[in-house]
């Protein structure tokens, strides 16, 4: 009697906890990461860190309640729109997006399933929402746009390197957001008497162009915006500078860390970590149209001064004390 007590007990058991594991699976929430890059960068990249360490700050943890379906178009923008139409068709609970040419895939793919915009450039100029406070539709999340943030680079360029006159800027001229900081800067320079120099890139194979154009323009300084195509050539592009003894100012740190001169923008990591809020609020039932777009709270100025003494350039001591991070 004993024996099929302990047998009927052990059945039990097992079903209790098969009922369990089914109940815990059922519950997983399901998100979509949709990137223009690829697997290996995604893994060493601290924005995303930043991001899934913010998701279990907040309870949601890989192989335990969440489910992460991850697409990579591997540099090839093209690939993005049918990458998010394989996303929307898993049906998940929300796509996530790093970079415009994801948020536009991934806009364009579904109008049901909520997207989180994180590092999109400018989301209302490019149409990706209808305003900051009041998103509507389907997409909400964070902007890597402040006012006034392309003045400031240039700003920042010309007192670093005051005797410049002519300023390369690489952009890809087929990503919006790039063209709306274009104008921006155009104002910029004509205040600050320098002449701009657009140097427009589409792929790698245009930099040969882009290198040639810059010598016989005889630019003196360049900005760098950061795109999925700049991010992927960094080392190209700072090689360049920094072996043509060019003063540079790039869009993000991760430049710097390759050996660039200097950056400023908004603090990526931190901005990654506030779009995993995004994330758990919808998750939680919070429709995207509710929640306003937020813009970039940090912003870092950081400075290489091993780049600078390699390429004969003095960092004043007024802007070496603005620095938020100085590599030395």
């Amino acid at each position: 009697m004993k024996k099929i007590c302990w047998f009927v007990s052990l059945i039990a058991l097992i079903a209790a906890a098969t009922a369990a594991t089914a109940a815990q699976t059922k519950k997983a929430a399901r998100i979509g990461l949709l990137s223009p890059g690829n697997l290996q960068r995604q893994t060493q990249n601290p924005r995303m860190q930043a991001f899934f360490q913010g998701l279990r700050e907040l309870g949601w943890v890989e192989g335990k309640n969440l489910i992460v379906e991850r697409r990579f178009a591997n540099d090839q923008l093209s690939q993005l729109y049918g990458l998010a139409i394989d996303l929307a068709a898993l049906k998940v609970d929300v796509i996530v997006t790093a970079a415009f040419p994801s948020a536009k895939a991934a806009k364009n793919a579904t109008s049901t399933i909520p997207i989180v915009i994180l590092d999109p450039g400018d989301p209302v100029g490019t149409g990706l929402v209808a305003s900051l406070a009041r998103p509507g539709g389907n997409v909400t999340g964070i902007s890597s746009i402040a006012p006034d943030l392309a003045t400031k680079r240039l700003q920042l360029l010309k007192e670093t390197a005051t005797k410049i006159s002519r300023v390369a800027v690489f952009f890809n001229n087929e990503i919006p957001p790039a063209e709306i900081a274009m104008k921006e800067l155009a104002t910029t320079a004509g205040a600050l008497k320098l002449d701009l120099q657009p140097v427009p890139v589409q792929n790698p194979n245009d930099f040969d162009k882009a290198f040639d154009l810059i010598t016989q323009q005889h630019v003196d300084g360049l900005i760098v915006f950061a795109d999925p195509l700049t991010f992927s050539t960094s080392e190209i592009i700072v090689n360049f500078a920094n072996g043509s003894h060019r003063p540079a100012l790039y869009a993000a740190q991760e430049f710097v860390d390759t050996g660039g001169l200097m950056s400023y923008g908004p603090g990526y990591p931190n901005m990654f970590h506030r779009g995993a809020h995004f994330v758990d609020r919808i998750l939680k039932g919070t429709k995207a149209a509710e929640l306003p777009v937020e813009q970039p709270m940090q912003f870092d100025f950081v400075i290489n001064l091993k780049t600078a003494n390699q390429i004969g350039l003095t960092i004043p001591p007024n802007v070496l004390a603005r620095a938020d991070k100085v590599i030395r």
